[in-house]
């Protein structure tokens, strides 16, 4: 593709980075866009880091990104630090990922569009041209996930709490947990007195059954 090929709405071309760790998943999504008119992959990042340093060059207007990468920032981080710099590009968020332990801390860093990976391509270029134009582009499932959310507050988890289920699901005790986290038992037994509550469960097993099922934490 080159950069003649303009957008039909914008007049310009739509200029993008691609960030995965996953150099197969990136050919795969340059060669989705590559079909698409007004789109121009200018970059691609292995990294978190790459990611965020290359947005910063200023040429970019989307990032499509991915929520976990094999080490160092994760793709919530990145979004953060990509989006608070003036006249950053937009973020898409492309994952496999759908959890509100995974949607929640992207959207909150800034990410204007959030999409998995088994979308049609039609969806992703849609999503791309949307959130272009600065408007948000969720995946059905989780505009879904969040509008229950909003209707729903009571079981809604603090990061902290989300945080501390997870350990549960793996298995950790009080002890093992806390010390995980820097954290007192009795902080612990209270931060499972709060989750017990909200999801209305008496047991770590419950809790844990039944934030998997609302897509609070991911199993």
């Amino acid at each position: 593709m080159t950069g003649s090929e303009t957008d039909s709405e914008t007049g310009t071309a739509i200029r993008l980075l691609v960030a995965d760790d996953h150099p197969v998943v990136r050919a795969g999504l340059r060669a989705v866009l590559a079909t698409e008119p007004g789109f121009l992959v200018v970059a691609e990042a292995a990294t978190a880091e790459a990611a965020v340093a290359r947005a910063a060059e200023g040429d970019i207007d989307v990032v499509l990104l991915d929520l976990q990468f094999g080490t160092g920032m994760s793709g919530a981080e990145a979004t953060a630090a990509i989006t608070a710099r003036p006249g950053a590009p937009r973020v898409v968020i492309v994952t496999t990922y759908d959890t509100d332990a995974d949607t929640l801390p992207a959207i909150e860093a800034g990410a204007t569009g959030y999409l998995l990976k088994d979308a049609p391509p039609e969806d992703l270029a849609a999503a791309v041209r949307t959130a272009a134009a600065g408007r948000s582009a969720l995946a059905p499932a989780v505009a879904d996930r969040l509008l229950t959310r909003l209707r729903t507050p009571g079981i809604s988890l603090t990061p902290r709490e989300t945080e501390v289920l997870a350990l549960v699901a793996e298995g950790l005790s009080n002890r093992a947990l806390g010390e995980r986290l820097h954290l007192t038992e009795g902080t612990v037994k209270s931060h499972l007195a709060r989750i017990y509550t909200k999801l209305g469960v008496e047991s770590r097993t419950a809790a844990v059954a039944a934030a998997t099922e609302l897509g609070l934490i991911r199993r």
